[in-house]
């Protein structure tokens, strides 16, 4: 059981504790890391369980946990947006339009959001996907839920 293995360790040490650790792993061993610094459970782990207020919330694979995410996507077509269809598409919410311009919020997968502007000559596309650390803390906010409430991933 490792907490904040890294922290304080030069990116090169950082390497060989990430080499240490896959070498553990290709072994049979189970590591539990137990880590604020996100980025690092991302790019080591298998499974992440996150504890809230001393109680377990979830345990799911990277994979799983990812599938829960939105996208935020912003779309620049050569012309007006087609607003009403990406607004009726099956999971995509938060739209908005700035001239030229349509950004959105896509859960699940891009499938409808797709079909919605196709048709439409789109110049830029791009999709950012939440870290690990914003489904995290979407896990932890007070404001959504009492303590004896489930949390719902963002």
């Amino acid at each position: 059981m490792l907490d904040e293995p890294t922290g304080g360790l030069d990116p090169l040490k950082q390497q060989v504790f990430y080499r240490l650790l896959a070498e553990a792993r290709a072994g049979g061993a189970t590591v539990f890391l137990s880590s604020h610094v996100l980025a690092e459970v991302e790019h080591v782990c298998d499974r992440v369980a996150i504890v809230r207020a001393g109680r377990l919330v979830t345990v799911a694979t990277l994979e799983e946990l990812r599938r829960l995410r939105s996208y935020q996507v912003e779309v620049r077509f050569a012309g007006p947006p087609p607003v009403d269809q990406v607004r009726a598409a099956a999971g995509v919410t938060q739209v908005t339009v700035n001239g030229t311009r349509l950004s959105c919020t896509v859960r699940g997968g891009f499938g409808p959001l797709l079909a919605a502007i196709a048709g439409h000559e789109v110049t830029t596309m791009t999709s950012q996907e939440p870290s690990l650390e914003e489904l995290f803390l979407a896990y932890y906010r007070q404001d959504a839920v009492g303590p004896d409430e489930p949390v719902s991933p963002p």
